[in-house]
């Protein structure tokens, strides 16, 4: 993606007190046993109790693979850690899905060559024509349609998920 080739990566973003407040409160109301680290069932509560989903097996084993072997689960650094890479990623994605959409001026959930010249127009006019289908091509070389969606227009960060920081 063409994101991913020119460097772009979503900032890094710092929770309010009252959200930090707010992770550390569903911490602990999800450490039943007041140990001080997340089980794995405990993690994906919390992580219901936050986002609104309920982790795959994949995302949690990718979670638990990279918690401190000599622990008995996720630390509260840890797991704050996560939550806010967790929160970057999803408003990284949602700025990203914004711009898509003031460019998908027919609201077709899809662009064609012609939005692509046009959005290119306005954010970077010096920039040749020829570059702008190279790009274009490079996004919907899959596609038989010629046209981008808003899925090939997010950064894939080259297949890593959220957690690993990319």
């Amino acid at each position: 993606m063409f994101f991913s080739q020119a460097g772009a990566r979503p900032r890094m973003w710092e929770a309010s007190p009252s959200e930090h407040k707010k992770w550390v409160e569903v911490f602990k109301a999800c450490d039943e046993e007041n140990k001080g680290c997340l089980s794995r069932e405990n993690f994906k509560v919390a992580v219901v109790m936050l986002f609104g989903y309920k982790p795959s097996k994949i995302e949690a084993d990718a979670v638990m693979s990279s918690v401190d072997p000599n622990t008995s689960g996720i630390l509260l650094k840890e797991f704050l850690d996560i939550v806010r890479k967790k929160k970057e990623a999803q408003l990284y994605w949602n700025e990203i899905r914004h711009i898509f959409t003031a460019f998908d001026r027919h609201y077709r959930g899809y662009l064609t060559l012609e939005d692509f010249k046009k959005a290119f127009k306005q954010v970077a006019p010096k920039l040749s024509e020829r570059i702008i289908l190279e790009v274009f091509r490079d996004e919907v070389q899959e596609s038989f349609t010629m046209s981008l969606r808003a899925a090939d227009f997010k950064e894939q960060d080259a297949g890593l998920p959220w957690w690993s920081g990319g």
